[in-house]
Order: structure tokens, then sequence, then C-alpha cells
């Protein structure tokens, strides 16, 4: 079992453990604050899910269905996390309102006080791990995951300390107020992950720091290609695909301008993990002179 998959069920295991806590501390004290926190833990956990579903699928070879992979299922894990997490917020903020116009007392506050403050350290130490495991392996399904859990421990922590002052100060209002809290920085998250998540599906470019990469690995061999050009990049979830064409000078074999590619090739994926490189050969007969023996004569 990789990595990515042993992650994701400590996620699973985690969530669905805090879902009974919150849940049952939630309708025992009637606070909707605490109940909204076991409505975020739900979504979650319907995250997690999803999340160990997509590592898997992901990690498949390339079949004749999907000859580039199934690594972008983890991008569409990530827009369905994403938008998961805008409903629970919506949902948060209408029973908030409905709390705000119709009030009734919490009851056993430091009992919620004390269940969002296990909730954070537990979602704590869990999204540490999934940030960890996520850069490691690249992976967008896993990055959701943890951006579900970083945002629980600051929704719990702010939930803890709205129940602090009702005790404080008897004014119980502030339950439902620091639930509209919660979901308005839920709903801010959602909106980053969606964003996130979403842009690989339509083939956008590798950052510039990557690119940059690639352009330096090229030039680094320019004393033998006259030039490259078409240079194209995408993500596939973890998977990183460079398309670009080179031109040699027209009096080189094809076998030393085969070598040649290949070498560019595996500079580019040991610089880049994850990495499939594709170079198509070009002549140019303004190119003349075989620049690879003039280099290696200097």
């Amino acid at each position: 079992m990789n990595a990515k998959v042993k992650v994701a069920r400590l996620s699973i295991f985690s969530n669905t453990t805090l879902i009974l806590l919150k849940l049952v501390v939630g309708l025992f004290t009637g606070s909707v604050s605490v109940i909204s926190e076991a409505i975020h833990s739900g979504m979650d956990l319907v995250a997690a899910i999803i999340a160990f579903i997509s590592v898997r699928i992901s990690d498949k070879p390339a079949d004749e269905h999907h000859p580039y992979g199934h690594g972008k299922i983890e991008n569409v894990s990530g827009v369905i996390e994403a938008l998961l997490i805008v409903v629970a917020s919506i949902w948060i903020i209408v029973e908030a309102v409905r709390k705000i116009i119709a009030p009734s007392e919490v009851e056993s506050i430091s009992l919620g006080f004390l269940v969002m403050f296990i909730s954070a350290g537990v979602n704590f130490i869990v999204s540490k791990k999934l940030y960890k495991v996520a850069k490691e392996e690249d992976s967008i399904a896993l990055e959701a995951d943890a951006l579900h859990l970083k945002a629980d421990v600051y929704t719990s922590l702010g939930v803890g300390v709205g129940l602090l002052l009702i005790v404080i100060t008897k004014i119980h209002i502030l339950d439902p107020i620091a639930a509209i809290l919660v979901a308005l920085f839920i709903l801010k998250e959602a909106i980053e992950l969606l964003l996130h998540a979403f842009n690989p599906l339509l083939d956008s470019p590798l950052t510039d720091e990557d690119i940059t990469i690639v352009k330096e690995v090229l030039n680094n061999f320019n004393y033998v290609h006259c030039n490259f050009h078409d240079l194209k990049t995408r993500k596939s979830g973890s998977k990183k695909y460079i398309d670009l064409k080179l031109v040699f000078p027209q009096n080189m074999t094809v076998m030393e301008a085969h070598d040649v590619c290949d070498k560019i090739e595996e500079q580019i994926e040991n610089s880049l993990k994850n990495t499939h490189v594709m170079i198509h050969m070009e002549s140019c007969e303004q190119c003349i002179g075989n620049k690879l023996n003039n280099h290696e004569d200097n």
C-alpha cells in the first residue's frame, strides 16, 4: 500500500470519529456552531473518501481508453470537494441566521468547548501528515483533503473561542455569529481550492518555475542543437507533460540527434518529478556544421 492510500485512510478514520463526537455534543448542548462543525466534518469525511478513491485510481497506468493515464481524476475530486464545501457553508449560514431570529440558550458550554479543541488538535496532526504526503507525491486530491482539515482546525478554534466568550459575557447570540464567521472562512477556502483544482482540467501550463527549469536544461545543450520552439506543458494529477520541437544541424545524423534528445529528456525528468517529455526532431538548412564535434574539439 503506497503512502497516498495510507494517509487517505487515516483521514477517513479521524473524520468519522470527530463527526460522531461533534454531532452528539452539538445535539446535547443545542449549539448551532458545534452542529455546524459536525456538518463541516461531514463534508471533510466525504472529501476524504473521494480523495481515497481518486488516489487509488490516479496511480493506474495508461490504458487503451486513457492513453495519458488517470491523473486528472485527482483534479476532478478536488473540484467536487470544493463544491461540497460551498454547499456546507451556505447551509451553516442559513441555520445560523435562523438561530439569530429565534435565539435559544446553549447548554453545557464547557463540553462543547472541550470537543472543539480536541477536534482542532486531531485535525492539525492529520492535516500535517496529509500536506507532507501531498507535497512529496504532488497530489492535488490529498492537498484538497488537507485543506479541508486545515480549515477545520481554524473553525474549531473559532467555535471554541465563541463558546468561551458566551461563558464570560452570557451573550448566547455569539454562538450563531461564530457559526457565520466559520462558514465565511470555509467559503473562502472553497473558492481557492476550486480554482486550484479546476485549472489543470483546462490543460493550463506548468508553473513558471517548472518552465524555467525546462528551458535551463535545453540551454545547457545549445552547443548541440540550433533552437527549440513550440514548447507546450500541461499537468494531469501529479503527472507533468512536456512537448517541444528541437532543431538540429542538417548534417547531424539521426542517431546523434536522438542521443541528444535522450540526454535532455533524462535531465528534465530528473529535475521535475513525475514528468514525461516528448521531443520532436527537426532539421534546419541554415544550421550547417556538426556543432557537437566542434564542442568536443574545444
